[in-house]
């Protein structure tokens, strides 16, 4: 049971279901009543449902997986390795190939540096050793 229930508005419902269908619905389910045991964590999942998958990722004009090239890009570029990681396993999700990740990374190391492009791989291959592990065991 949710400690903090969601404001389940329209804004909310459409962003998560753009996020479950992102994330795979046991990982995001899971993630979902984790979020809920906190006020602050709770109102954070709230706004990045309403906000970010509601009014940015459900909008027309770009596919799923360019808008999955475009935020592992700057995911990368920024260093930020636990958030990139994530979206790396969102964007195989939206249909990026490992291919295509590394050709990412290798673009990004051009532009952000190549200490960018060196924290990327690893978020990469720690993603791919998990995905395969839990392949593996199925």
């Amino acid at each position: 049971m949710a400690k903090y229930p969601f404001d389940e508005n329209d804004a909310f419902k459409k962003g998560r279901d753009v996020w479950f269908e992102m994330r795979g619905p046991a990982v995001a389910q899971a993630a979902l009543d984790q979020a809920a045991q906190h006020e602050m964590t709770r109102d954070l999942r709230q706004f990045l449902f309403e906000h970010c998958f509601a009014a940015v990722w459900a909008r027309p004009g770009l596919e799923r997986a360019t808008r999955s090239i475009i935020t592992i890009s700057v995911l990368a570029a920024l260093g930020r390795t636990e958030e990139l990681k994530s979206h790396i396993r969102m964007g195989l999700n939206n249909g990026l190939t490992r291919e295509q990740l590394k050709e990412l990374f290798l673009h990004v190391g051009v532009y952000a540096g190549a200490p960018s492009a060196v924290s990327a791989v690893r978020a990469a291959m720690e993603e791919f050793d998990s995905i395969d592990k839990t392949k593996a065991k199925a």
